[in-house]
Parts: structure tokens; sequence; C-alpha cells
């Protein structure tokens, strides 16, 4: 297949997260860089099916002369894009991007990249053996502040880091878990799903902080320790702690909760002899802290796609957020599918706000609980969490 500088982009899954990559592609339309040329979702999809509200703004997000196919298949057997965006369910993301790249496709994969440490290798043997490039949406690699943090870090004006900390304090309601069949599970139908707050809603906390610490390939982490834990009736964790030790970098360690009493904006945070940096990685702004004074950075941030389709015309440039890039990631999401499953925390310490769908649950203190991690280094137990104390065994048992 050619490379053409106006890309046939197919975006597939377009209700839900799906409708922001069909948005960024009408962007790119009215540059003259792409053209939405296919929409592959089970459910039919007309020019004006998708909703204002969807859209983000007026008029409709598919334009007329866009087919609709019911499913990948269907598409790669009539009329293969320059271009595949799959936004659909963790345990689709290898089959279906290992189709697309082979019909000849480019493929942008939202996050996580698959189900598994053997998935991912899978995916990167399929991306040798056709040549084509895969994306994968971890939409902070594309941030300049997290560029202006690793350089930072470099220089060393933190001095030596200490620990690279991810605090992720959000809330989820009974309406997120209840929105799909494979939320808030670990395994559907014998298939690893590894759906859960550290692989899912704060997944970009994670892999930022390991990318600080200059961790990206699958050996660049020695061990990861996760402590997992749900307060909503579920069966994958949405109250966790996760520790990787790396290879000769600094730890990472990551408090990370859906079930905080309000949604805060998740933060990186280096901690060095020197000093100190916080990266609000959803504003793309970096607060530093070090003799020389306080001063923040506020940045703009690389579009995925259009860093994807850029690359397809240079083949020497290096995607910001390659597969292969994502094997840190990769080697903590395993570590979650492999561990055992997450513990209920106890009724005394969460309360439930809200009614129906919208209520959720609030574990109490939660926020202290995931700022001790990151700061200590250290994962639920050690700092002290009193969920995370382990449970006696009755004698004789």
């Amino acid at each position: 297949m050619g490379v053409n500088e106006v890309a046939r982009v197919a975006v597939v899954g377009v209700h839900g997260h799906g409708a922001s990559h069909l948005r960024t592609v009408r962007g790119l339309a009215a540059a003259g860089r792409a053209r939405l040329s296919a929409v592959v979702d089970p459910r039919p999809v007309a020019g004006t099916a998708l909703t204002e509200a969807e859209a983000g703004a007026p008029g409709p997000l598919v334009p007329a002369d866009a087919r609709w196919y019911p499913d990948l298949e269907a598409l790669l057997a009539d009329a293969p894009p320059d271009v595949v965006v799959l936004a659909t369910p963790i345990h689709t993301h290898l089959p279906l991007a290992s189709a697309a790249l082979r019909a000849g496709c480019d493929v942008l994969l939202e996050k996580p990249t698959v189900a598994s440490l053997d998935e991912h290798a899978a995916l990167l043997d399929v991306v040798r053996e056709t040549g084509r490039r895969c994306q994968v949406g971890f939409q902070t690699f594309g941030s300049g502040a997290a560029d202006e943090l690793a350089r930072l870090v470099a220089s060393g004006e933190l001095g030596e880091v200490t620990t690279v900390g991810a605090v992720g304090t959000w809330v989820r309601t009974r309406a997120y878990y209840a929105r799909s069949a494979w939320a808030g599970r670990r395994v559907l139908d014998g298939v690893p799903v590894v759906d859960g707050v550290v692989t899912n809603p704060l997944a970009h906390a994670v892999a930022t902080a390991l990318r600080v610490a200059g961790a990206t390939r699958v050996e660049d982490v020695t061990s990861v320790d996760v402590e997992l834990f749900h307060a909503h009736p579920i069966e994958a964790d949405d109250t966790s702690s996760v520790v990787v030790r790396t290879a000769g970098g600094p730890t990472v360690a990551a408090g990370l909760t859906v079930c905080a009493a309000e949604r805060t904006p998740a933060v990186v945070v280096v901690r060095g002899t020197e000093g100190e940096a916080t990266l609000r990685y959803e504003a793309d702004e970096l607060d530093v802290r070090t003799a020389r004074g306080a001063r923040t950075i506020r940045t703009g941030r690389r579009d995925l796609l259009t860093d994807l389709l850029d690359a397809r015309l240079d083949p020497a440039a290096r995607l910001r957020c390659d597969v292969a890039d994502t094997g840190a990631f990769m080697a903590v999401l395993d570590a979650v599918r492999a561990a055992p499953d997450p513990r209920p925390v106890p009724e005394d310490l969460v309360t439930w706000v809200g009614e129906g769908a919208d209520g959720h649950p609030v574990v109490a203190d939660v926020e202290a609980w995931c700022d001790a991690v990151a700061e200590r280094g250290e994962g639920f137990a050690a700092v002290g969490a009193p969920w995370a104390v382990p449970v006696a065994t009755p004698a004789g048992a």
C-alpha cells in the first residue's frame, strides 16, 4: 500500500471514547491531512447518527461519504484504509490490530496495548513481520510538559532522583461499570480482559511515570509489586498501589483509586536530592521547585494520530508512543493480570455517595494513602493503609 498524504482513516468503535477519535479525524480533514473513509461498529452509523453532544461541535462527526461496516473483517475485505484507529475493548486489541497490520494498514491502538505480556510480544512480531506502524494511545506521550520533565531530570537540576511517584484520585460511578460487559472484569468468557484502575482509567499515570523514570521497554523493569483492592462490587481493582523497580533507574510508585471523595488532577511527582517536580499531565503543566526557586511550565500536546500520519511520510521518524515503548507498562499490566483477585475494602471504610447509577463509593482517607505510596515508594500495606492490613486466619482454619 502506498503512502497517501491525505490518509484514508477508519475508526473502529465509534461510540463512547471512539467519538473523540472521530473529532480528531474531522479536524485533520479540515486541515487536508486525512479523510474519514469508513466507520466500523456493530450499530449502523449514518452521517448524522452521532449526536451533537458526542461531536463536541455542531455538525455530523461522520460525513455522508464515509462507509459503515459491522466489523473490521468486512472493511478489510472490501476497502482497506491507510490507517485504522481501534477504540475497542481491551481483549480485542491483539486480533484486530494484527488483522489491520497484515492488511497493510498502520494502526492507532487505544490503551492499554493488549491484555498480557505474551500478547504484547505477539503484536511486536506482527509489526516486525508487516513493517507497518503501530502507535498506542497514551496521549501523555505527546505532552510537551512530559518532555520538559524528562529533560529536567536528565539535566541534573533535581539532583539524584530518588523516587518517581504517581497519584490518581478519581471517581467512577456504578454507571461506569455498567456501561459494557467487560467493564470491571478481569476475565470475560475465559479471555483475559484485565480492566481496572491501574490498567485503564489511570493507566496514563503509570505509563507516564515509567517513561519519566526511563523505563519504556519490558527489559527496563526488574520487578513489579501490586496490591489490588475494590470498593465497587466488581471483580477488577478500583483502588491499588503499584511499586516498580527499574533497571538502573529510580523506583516508580503509584497510588491509584477511582473511589475518592472527589476527582482531582492526576499527577506524576519526581523527587530528587536537589528538588522536586510535579507534572499535571491532564493539563500539560509542570511545577518545578528547586534551590533556584519555583516555576510553572505550560506546554501544548502533540496529537498521536497526527504524529502517526507524519511518521507515515517519513520512514526515519520515531513514533511518540510506538508499541515497543509500552513494554514497561505491559509488565505492570501483566503483574495485575497474574496477581490474586483484588480484595474488597472493608465495609466500615467505605461510604456510598449518590443514588442509583450515579452512586459511587468513597474509601476513607484514600487520598492521603495514595499520596503516601507515591512519596515513600512503598505499597499500601507498607505505608499503613488500614484496608491493606493482612486478614487474620482463624485458629484451626
